[in-house]
C-alpha cells in the first residue's frame, strides 16, 4: 500500500426525495434567522418559492448568479448580504449559484446551505473561484464549505436533458481526476470509481426518460460522490484547461468539461494506466477515453468546442494560458501537447488512443 493522507471535510448531507422539507429546520440548526436565498436569473422562481418556504427566516432573494462568478457580481451580492443583514446564504441551483455563495462567505464567513439542482459537485468542496478581467482564479478555504447540503432528486426534474447530460459528464470529470490525483487515497478512489459507475449507468436514462426519479436519484448520488472526490483531493490538467478556456472565453462550464474530458484522459492514459483502467472498468468499456466520448454522445452532448463559441484563433492563446503557473499532472504538460489536445476538442474528434 502506498502512503497516503485522508482528511474528512465537515459537511452535513441530507439526501432523498422530499428532503427540501427539512430546509427550515436546517436554518435553525445553524442558528440563522435572516437567510439570503441565491439563484441565477433563470431560477429566480425557485428561489422565491424557497424564500416563501422559509418565511420569517428569509431576508430576501438575490437572483443574479452567473457563470464563473464574475467579480462584479460577487461584490454586488456581498453588498446586498451586508445591506440586508443576512446571517446565512441558501444557494439554490448549480455551480454558478454555489460559487456566488462561496464568494460571499469568503469575505464574511456567512454559513452556506446548498440545495443543488444540477450535478456540479461544488457544494461538497471548499474550492472557490472568481473571474476578473477574463482570468479565473481559484483557491481552497474551509470558510466556503457549505454547512449543510440538501440533495432532493425532485429538484433536478426541471433540468433539461441536454444540461443533465453535460452536468453529469462534468461530475464524472471530478471522479476521473481524483483517481490520478497527486494526493489520491484509497477512500476517495473508491468514491470516485463508484461515482463514475453510478453516473455512467443513470445519465442515459435521465436523458431518455427525464421524469424517471430513480435514475435522477442515482445520478445525484453519483454527483455527490464526485463532489466529495473534488473536495478532498487535487485536480490536474482537465480542470486546469476547463477553468482556463471557460474563464478566458466565457464558455459554458459543464459543456466545456464534457468536450475536453475524453481528450484529457487520452493525454494522461500512458502516465496513469491504473487510474485510467479503473475509469474504463467503471463505465464498462475497454478504452476510457473513447468510452467517455461515446457516453457523452449518448447523452446528447456536442463534443466540439467550436459549437460553444470558441474560435480557432483562440486556441494558441488558450494553450499559452494553460501552461502558465506550473501544476501537477501525471504526464508533463507541454505547449505542443496541449495545443494538439485543444485542437481535437475544438473539432470534437473521437480520441484515437485505445487505453
Amino acid at each position: 500500500m502506498p502512503k497516503f493522507l485522508y482528511e474528512a471535510l465537515p459537511c452535513r448531507v441530507i439526501f432523498g426525495v422530499g428532503s427540501l422539507e427539512r430546509l427550515p429546520e436546517e436554518v435553525e440548526r445553524i442558528h440563522a434567522r435572516r437567510a439570503l436565498v441565491l439563484s441565477t436569473p433563470e431560477q429566480s422562481g425557485e428561489a422565491r418559492s424557497i424564500a416563501e418556504r422559509l418565511g420569517e427566516k428569509s431576508t430576501g432573494v438575490f437572483a443574479k448568479a452567473a457563470m464563473h462568478v464574475p467579480i462584479e457580481t460577487a461584490e454586488s451580492a456581498r453588498d446586498e448580504a451586508k445591506r440586508l443583514g443576512a446571517d446565512c446564504c441558501v444557494a439554490v441551483g448549480g455551480g454558478s449559484t454555489t460559487g456566488l455563495a462561496k464568494a460571499i462567505a469568503l469575505v464574511s464567513e456567512l454559513p452556506i446551505i446548498a440545495i443543488p439542482t444540477t450535478y456540479a459537485g461544488s457544494e461538497m468542496t471548499p474550492i472557490w473561484g472568481l473571474t476578473q478581467g477574463g482570468i479565473k482564479k481559484t483557491g481552497r478555504d474551509l470558510r466556503v464549505l457549505p454547512r449543510t447540503v440538501i440533495y432532493d432528486p425532485t429538484l433536478t426534474l426541471t433540468m433539461p436533458p441536454s444540461l443533465s447530460g453535460a452536468s453529469g459528464m462534468n461530475a464524472i470529470a471530478h471522479c476521473v481526476e481524483a483517481l490520478y490525483a497527486e494526493d489520491a487515497n484509497p477512500i476517495i478512489s473508491l468514491m470516485a470509481e463508484e461515482g463514475i459507475r453510478a453516473l455512467a449507468a443513470s445519465l442515459p436514462v435521465v436523458v431518455k426518460a427525464p421524469r424517471n426519479l430513480d435514475a435522477r436519484g442515482a445520478a445525484l448520488y453519483g454527483a455527490w460522490l464526485a463532489g466529495m472526490s473534488l473536495g478532498a483531493v487535487g485536480m490536474a490538467l482537465h480542470h486546469k484547461l476547463c477553468h482556463t478556456v471557460g474563464g478566458a472565453f466565457n464558455l459554458p462550464h459543464a459543456e466545456t468539461h464534457t468536450a475536453i474530458l475524453p481528450h484529457a484522459v487520452a493525454y494522461n492514459a500512458s502516465a496513469a494506466p491504473d487510474a485510467i483502467g479503473r475509469v474504463a472498468t467503471a463505465i464498462g468499456t475497454s478504452s476510457a477515453a473513447q468510452g467517455l466520448y461515446d457516453l457523452a454522445i449518448a447523452v446528447g452532448a456536442k463534443m466540439a468546442l467550436k459549437d460553444y463559441g470558441l474560435k480557432e484563433t483562440d486556441l494558441d492563446r488558450a494553450a499559452e494560458l494553460a501552461i502558465q503557473n506550473p501544476y501537477y499532472n501525471p504526464r508533463p504538460v507541454t505547449r505542443e501537447g496541449i495545443r494538439r489536445l485543444l485542437d481535437d476538442a475544438y473539432y470534437g474528434r473521437r480520441p484515437t488512443v485505445t487505453a
